[in-house]
């Protein structure tokens, strides 16, 4: 926008070049109870407009008396389907110093990117808003039928329904497994969300119980009595099942080993809560404060607070359910007290800490919670120089290792990848990672009270080793950051 160029509630507007397009929006501005006059060279479209009583000029935009025509106009639009002729009004109108707001018409990006280096406040291409318009148009009949396909599976349950969440759910998958519950309780279907693993980190406690979300640990998922619909949602994987599941619904490509009837994975968004949010809308539910909290806490959580891989379909779920969420729930979750095992994790953490440059490396030792290792490298990110963590421990025979970076050239997922994706399992982003290493890749032995401390420097020395080597830092020296 130039320099004092503003647009007021009392603005008069011109339309150079009265087209289908800028009848169009001549009459919307009317319609809007704006000032509008229109220039136009072609003397039987301009006789037609005032017999509308409509204020339109004869005048080729092209040439200098146009300037006397606009005077007094706060906002231009130029919207000739002659881009050559659009050109040269936004140069006359800037070359006489009017201080205008001017938005014209372009055809492509190199037009658009002419009108803007003469002058042009905001530069529109009707084919690409044709396009854009035909996309949101394909998005929304999409929904439609998918949430008309997904009521249909759902509506069949003859029992119950299970919602399978991943395994160790972290909020993203509890958010997206408390709306499917929602949208099966809308349609009168019974419904539990079932777990394997545990529900570890604090954070992911305090979500659970301040949101009074219902889960239920999966014990048997080889049985079919108690369940005839199987939803999965944000899980990457499935357990060896004896039937098919129904339902998937991720925001990441997954491994599942099933043919489902039913399936809308889209990449394109950074949370499984974002999908589950358009589909919460396309049913027309009256989203409640416990579904709705949980999802925008899904989604800031997948996003790192909207800093992370953000979509605008992720702002626009926010922006939606931002009304009805419990914000002071939220601090809640978002603030957890921190239990003594993390404590003790996050002291045995800082005490070996080994630092090169940038990069930090802790073994913990042995841990009974290994969700305290994600803690331990996100506070240890806090220091002072660092700018990436890892943290690991042995828990339940298998390395664990939680890590962290805020280094925008390093991804710390294919960091991990690269160090342990042959011998172990990774799972991540760019700026957070985990890795399950089983314990006997590095040592061979088993643990007992005799071998705890060997097998602590063994694991020590060569995860530290090769972790340090897939960042590309050279060997340790073994410092503690002292």
């Amino acid at each position: 926008m130039s320099a004092g160029a503003t647009i007021s509630t009392a603005s008069e507007y011109a339309i150079l070049g009265c087209g289908s397009v800028g009848y169009a929006v001549a009459e919307e501005l009317v319609e809007q109870g704006k000032d509008v006059r229109i220039v136009d060279k072609d003397e039987n479209r301009v006789e037609s407009l005032r017999d509308q009583d409509l204020d339109a000029r004869t005048a080729d935009i092209t040439e200098s008396a146009v300037i006397d025509l606009i005077d007094g106009c706060d906002v231009v639009l130029i919207l000739a389907s002659d881009v050559d002729a659009n050109t040269t009004a936004v140069d006359l109108i800037r070359s006489s110093g009017q201080d205008t707001f001017i938005i014209a018409r372009a055809n492509d990006p190199i037009s658009g990117d002419e009108l803007s280096e003469l002058g042009a406040d905001v530069v529109i291409n009707p084919s690409a808003v044709i396009a854009d318009s035909a996309l949101r148009a394909l998005e929304s009949g999409e929904l439609a039928h998918n949430a008309e396909t997904l009521a249909a599976i759902i509506e069949r349950t003859d029992s119950r329904m299970a919602i399978v969440t991943k395994d160790n759910p972290d909020p993203d998958s509890i958010a997206s497994a408390a709306a499917m519950q929602a949208i099966a309780n809308h349609l009168g279907v019974e419904s539990d969300i079932v777990y394997m693993g545990d529900i570890g980190h604090q954070e992911n406690r305090a979500f659970v119980n301040l949101l009074g979300i219902e889960l239920h640990l999966w014990e048997d998922p080889a049985s079919n009595e108690t369940y005839d619909t199987l939803a999965f949602v944000d899980h990457a994987s499935s357990p060896t099942l004896d039937r098919p599941v129904d339902v998937i619904i991720d925001h990441r490509e997954t491994d599942v080993e099933a043919d489902p009837e039913f399936v809308d994975v889209r990449p394109s968004m950074s949370s499984t809560s974002t999908i589950m949010t358009k589909y919460i809308q396309e049913f027309d539910l009256n989203v409640s404060e416990e579904v709705a909290t949980a999802l925008l806490y899904g989604i800031r959580a997948e996003t790192l607070d909207f800093k992370r891989d953000t979509t605008p379909a992720d702002l626009t779920a926010a922006a939606y359910l931002y009304p009805f969420a419990n914000h002071d729930t939220l601090e809640q979750v978002e603030s957890p007290s921190m239990s003594p095992e993390t404590l003790d994790v996050l002291a045995e953490a800082i005490a070996n800490r080994d630092v090169q440059g940038s990069h930090l490396v802790s073994n913990a030792g042995f841990v009974r919670d290994r969700e305290a290792l994600s803690q331990a490298a996100n506070h240890l990110l806090n220091l002072e120089g660092v700018t990436t963590t890892a943290v690991f421990g042995i828990a339940e025979e298998r390395i664990f290792l939680a890590a962290r970076s805020k280094d925008i050239r390093m991804n710390i997922g294919r960091v991990l990848d690269d160090a342990y994706g042959e011998i172990g399992e990774v799972a991540g982003h760019s700026t957070q990672s985990s890795a399950e290493i089983p314990l006997g890749i590095f040592t061979g032995i088993q643990i007992s009270e005799d071998t705890r401390e060997t097998l602590l420097d063994l694991t020590e020395e060569a995860v530290t080793r090769t972790l340090f080597d897939a960042m590309g830092v050279e060997g340790s020296e073994g410092s503690n950051g002292n």
